[in-house]
């Protein structure tokens, strides 16, 4: 990877709906070159997808949860089941397993406190192998998500 592909990277991650043109005339490369670089990344898996970046609250879930999720057992047959449950549930939206205890991250978005509530009772602590879950009510997003650092 050179400086050109992190300022293809930089670019979509600013805007992913550039047009390949628009992309080619602010990394300063031809549209074929461009072009090529680009189906690379994407090929190579660099860049995963596009997609668009929606306003939790404008579409009803506003409502935000970190779980930290602690297992009774962290044999391998428990974590593959617990991993593919917690991908199934929607609402889950972030999920990362960790070093140490908690064994596991969750970021939950739902409409409201009621509706984590059901979540949590009907889903969340039926999920394989759970011990126990410790919930945290975001009060503020301080830094949104953001693109990821192209340079080193």
């Amino acid at each position: 990877m050179d400086v050109l592909d992190r300022k293809i990277l930089a670019e979509l991650q600013k805007n992913g709906r550039l047009t390949i043109t628009e992309l080619a005339d602010r990394v300063q490369l031809s549209i074929s070159r461009c072009q090529r670089r680009l189906r690379e990344l994407e090929r190579e898996e660099v860049i995963r997808g596009y997609h668009a970046v929606i306003d939790a609250a404008a579409v009803g879930l506003g409502f935000e949860v970190l779980g930290f999720v602690s297992l009774r057992q962290e044999d391998p047959d428990t974590l593959v089941a617990f991993d593919e449950a917690v991908a199934a549930i929607p609402h889950v939206v972030q999920a990362q397993r960790l070093f140490g205890d908690p064994d596991y991250l969750l970021r939950v978005v739902t409409a409201d406190l009621t509706s984590y509530q059901r979540l949590y009772d009907e889903k969340l602590v039926r999920l394989p192998g759970v011990r126990h879950i410790a919930s945290t009510i975001v009060m503020k997003q301080v830094v949104e998500p953001r693109p990821l650092p192209t340079q080193q």
